[in-house]
This record gives C-alpha cells, structure tokens and sequence, in this order.
C-alpha cells in the first residue's frame, strides 16, 4: 500500500511514486477486509486472486506478505493464507506509538525544516484541499502519506524517520481505512492545518501536540468505523 512506503532517499520527490502492482493489490486486498467484505478465516487463494485482479502470483505474494505485517493476514505454512482477526489491543498500542512518533516528527520539523521544505509542505497541503472538495479518497490518501513523509523528513533526523516510516507501513491499511468515514476527509485536512501551521510558526511544542491530537483522531475514527462495519470485533 503506498501508505506504507518507505522513504526514499531522495528528499526532493515532488509527486508521489505510481503504486507498484503489489501496492496496488495491496491496497484493494486491506481495503476489502477492513470494511468486512472480506471476512476473518476466509481462504485467501493465490491463484484465485491473481485471477481476479488480473496480475501474476508474484505481487499477489508480496502483497499477502506485506498485509501479514499489518496483522491483517495470517500465513500459515504449507496451509496457505487467510484473513486474519485483528488483534484491536495491539491496533491501539501501535497507534499510541504512532502519535508519539509523528508528534516527534512534527516538533523537530518546526525547527529544523528548511524554507523550501517549509513552502513545499505549505503547498501540498493547500493541493490537497481540491482533492477534500472533490471527495477524491484514492488521491487524498496518496498525498496524505506524502504529507505525513514530508513531515518525517523535515525532523532532519534520518533514524526517527526510519521508525514512523516502519510503524506507517504497519498500520497503514487501517490509516487509509479510517478515510471512509463520515467528513473525515474535511477533518483531517483541518488537522493537518493545525499541524502545518505551527510549523510555518516555529512552534516546537503546539506543532507536536496537533500531531498527537492528529494522529489520535483518526485511531478514533477507525475505531468507530470498524464496530460499524464488522460489530462482531
């Protein structure tokens, strides 16, 4: 999924990367069990889906295997794979970690980012309140990671980068996920307002906090999306 990419070397990347075929697969296999279509122990046939979605069994395993990080699938050998339970304990422990990693990212940023990077997060952020209005969830997810990304990078500080990129790729399917609720396009780019604002200000310990807030919210609202969807959870 491209939420769960890692950060290129390159700090300069001004567009997204197009998905690769596993991404892609990936991408639409979470989104699938996330909302309940598909249900926890069913059969996850390699054949069958690289059938469906028309790929060969190559991205179909790395997708499974990305997806078996996210605790979303369970590989079991010789068995094959099958769509897991999510463990809803450990989902909440992972986002607490993930609002203080990105709460991190964003106080350093207000100090460390340079004025270019300040002015490209100004205006990715202003793009995507085009993509909000037109209620686009596949590109504002795409330029959510980019933000999130851009965020990590300007902390200047390359080994807590490593470690928000590694816990992003983890809940990335259930991040993207959240996006289907109600408004919560409109809301999240309103927090990502308060985050690039106190960045823009300098300030170190607001910027932080809308972060935390930031990330805290959207762990509600997968919360609640979820009980709708599957309230067997």
């Amino acid at each position: 999924m491209n939420d769960g990419q890692p950060i290129p070397p390159s700090p300069r990347r001004r567009h997204p990367a197009k998905a690769t075929r596993s991404e892609a697969l990936q991408m639409r296999l979470a989104e699938a069990i996330v909302t309940g279509r598909l249900a926890p122990g069913s059969a996850l046939d390699e054949v069958q889906i690289a059938t469906e979605y028309a790929v060969s069994r190559t991205p179909v395993r790395e997708a499974l295997r990305q997806l078996s990080s996210s605790g979303l699938v369970e590989i079991r050998p010789h068995r094959g794979a099958v769509v897991a339970k999510p463990d809803m304990g450990q989902l909440h422990d992972m986002f607490v970690v993930m609002a203080e990693l990105e709460a991190l990212c964003a106080a350093l940023s207000a100090v460390a980012m340079t004025p270019s990077e300040r002015m490209a997060l100004d205006t990715l952020h202003r793009s995507m309140a085009g993509l909000v209005h037109q209620g686009d969830l596949g590109a504002y997810s795409v330029a959510n990671v980019e933000f999130h990304v851009a965020i990590y990078r300007g902390s200047h500080n390359s080994y807590l980068a490593e470690l928000a990129s590694a816990t992003r790729r983890r809940l990335a399917p259930f991040r993207r996920a959240q996006f289907e609720g109600r408004d919560r396009l409109a809301k999240s780019h309103h927090e990502h307002d308060a985050v690039v604002q106190a960045i823009q200000r300098g300030d170190s310990e607001r910027a932080g906090s809308a972060m935390r807030n930031h990330i805290g919210l959207a762990a509600r609202a997968w919360e609640v999306l979820s009980n709708e969807a599957r309230p067997r959870f």
